[in-house]
């Protein structure tokens, strides 16, 4: 008998670069500064608070849209931040992780014809999430080495089909932020258009040197127009929980709904409750961008003893490094072979794109113990 066949939705997709690089690491005994999660602990307060709640008797379904005390608490928090009025009730949904927000988001708003702009290098699942709706991605790359928009090209770019801009501050793979001037091109682009706004702000909180996070929840013109997407996994050092939550207007959300209730239809519960308690020490995320910048700048410290070249970076859990004094190698063959000779894995900064480029750049997550990238820098030292 011969095997079922299936028309493949996403034929251009095959093992992501994460799982290659994991694996190798794995495989080699390589320290694995790729993929981007901490080795250190989270807070044993929240995880006590997670215990409680189980102990309490929270283990039951949850609203569909979340928890409404948790749903409290982030509208506060919006306005303590931002100076945005958010309805608990009508404009925020709990989501099991930021990714799973974006793909709600895409879902509620592409028909097939759509067009997407897209910033590359951009984290990979914002491309496959837009084919799979039908819709076509159309790219365009960041200045290197600064990764700055050209807003000019943006312009270019949008057409009467032009649905969405995805916006990623502060960016994964580079680490670059927005500024208030970006901001303005983007409300000068978007004005009078159907344009919806795709915001992936998981990093609002890892952000460096005395910049502020440019929220499209602090600019009401964008905010009527946008999907702000976040992450709980990254504010409090537990990726592995998978959960976050999605921010809309309440027409945007009330359809994002329609679609989240026939999908993941609420999220686990005693995470969120909590989390409602947890929230209300801000400390615990007002402190975390001078925590990750300490451990960026220890990073930097470090890898001045090697010969990579540091290129901007302003937030996010990474930090970019140009090898061009080492080696002329294609990054991917490069990292290939900087985790099996020198026992670190990275990321190429080329697999972020659709089409081919190659800088000679590697991103590297430097939210790690000290001791891990001590040991990781150590091994790059003699290249």
């Amino acid at each position: 008998m011969s095997p079922i066949q299936i028309t493949s939705k996403l034929p251009n997709v095959g093992t992501t670069i994460f799982t290659v690089m994991s694996a190798l690491a794995a495989e080699h005994k390589a320290i694995n500064l790729g993929q981007g999660f901490p080795d250190y602990p989270m807070s044993a307060e929240l995880a006590g608070l997670v215990d409680k709640a189980m102990r309490d008797g929270f283990n039951q379904y949850v609203h569909m849209n979340g928890y409404i005390p948790l749903r409290e608490a982030l509208a506060e928090k919006v306005q303590y931040l931002y100076g945005t009025e958010v309805h608990p009730d009508t404009e925020i949904t709990i989501t099991p992780g930021g990714t799973y927000a974006l793909f709600t988001a895409f879902a509620t708003i592409l028909n097939p014809g759509d067009e997407v702009i897209v910033f590359e290098p951009a984290y990979d699942c914002y491309i496959p999430q837009i084919e799979l709706m039908g819709a076509k991605a159309v790219t365009m790359n960041l200045l290197f080495p600064e990764y700055r928009i050209d807003w000019n090209t943006v312009r270019a770019k949008v057409t009467e089909r032009t649905r969405a801009i995805v916006i990623n501050t502060p960016h994964n793979p580079t680490g670059a932020v927005l500024s208030a001037a970006d901001i303005k091109e983007l409300e000068s682009i978007v004005e009078g258009t159907r344009i919806v706004l795709i915001a992936d702000e998981v990093y609002e909180h890892l952000i460096f040197d005395g910049l502020p996070h440019e929220s499209v929840l602090k600019y009401p013109a964008l905010r009527a127009r946008a999907f702000a997407c976040f992450s709980f996994g990254k504010v409090y050092n537990c990726t592995g929980w998978k959960l976050g939550y999605c921010i809309a207007p309440a027409p945007l959300m009330a359809e994002f709904r329609k679609i989240h209730q026939f999908n993941a239809f609420t999220c686990d519960t005693p995470k969120q409750v909590a989390l409602a308690e947890f929230l209300k020490d801000r400390s615990q995320y007002l402190e975390l961008g001078k925590q990750l910048q300490g451990k960026r700048d220890h990073f930097q410290q470090l890898m001045a003893g090697t010969r990579f070249t540091p290129l901007p970076s302003h937030g996010s859990y990474f930090q970019i490094y140009s090898y061009k004094d080492i080696s002329d190698e294609p990054e991917k063959d490069f990292a290939i072979r900087l985790t099996k000779e020198a026992g670190v894995a990275t990321i190429p900064v080329s697999s972020f794109y659709r089409a081919p480029v190659d800088n000679g750049v590697l991103r590297f997550c430097f939210s790690k113990k000290e001791e891990t990238l001590a040991a990781a820098v150590e091994r790059l030292r003699d290249l």
